[in-house]
């Protein structure tokens, strides 16, 4: 009988989630250092493979069709000018800055497209194996905080553990 790693608590869905991140990228993390993109991570595909199609774009324009915040977006694009990956560029205004793909992003690309045809093979794979695919979940997830967050969810339950004082 084989020793399996433990599995966070089923509550404890932050902490899953984390570890699930974990699983996924870690192994795609360790696919890119093997083909030599050490510095390459796995959240840079998805902006890349949107500046391919759709050209050089604001960093606002970006999160959105990458779907992630404007923050989330920002931090990304900030690694992935470090790694040499995208350029800056001021925009129509002060305060917007548009990302574009340097010859090294589109050099990759052939790489990138590949191992996402790759991924989604198999997550596909995986999905088979689940009780409903988890893309579905996850998009299900974010529908339904979306309607409702999750901070109003908590102000209609119990507003203190037992034996836990409020500030």
């Amino acid at each position: 009988m084989s020793m399996t790693e433990p599995v966070p608590d089923r509550e404890a869905v932050g902490t899953l989630l984390r570890h699930l991140l974990e699983l996924l990228d870690g192994e795609l993390a360790e696919r890119y250092g093997r083909a030599g993109l050490a510095d390459y991570r796995p959240r840079y595909s998805p902006v890349i493979r949107a500046l391919a199609a759709e050209g050089p774009m604001p960093i606002r324009d970006l999160a959105r069709s990458v779907g992630v915040t404007h923050s989330a977006a920002s931090q990304t694009v900030r690694l992935m000018t470090r790694s040499g990956l995208l350029t800056l560029e001021p925009g129509a205004d002060a305060r917007t800055r548009v990302a574009n793909l340097t010859a090294r992003a589109k050099d990759l690309l052939p790489f990138i497209e590949a191992d996402w045809a790759a991924t989604a093979a198999a997550m596909r794979e995986l999905d088979a194996e689940l009780p409903m695919p988890l893309g579905d979940v996850l998009v299900a997830v974010v529908r339904a905080l979306q309607r409702r967050p999750l901070r109003e969810r908590l102000a209609d339950g119990p507003q203190e553990a037992e034996g836990v004082v409020s500030p």
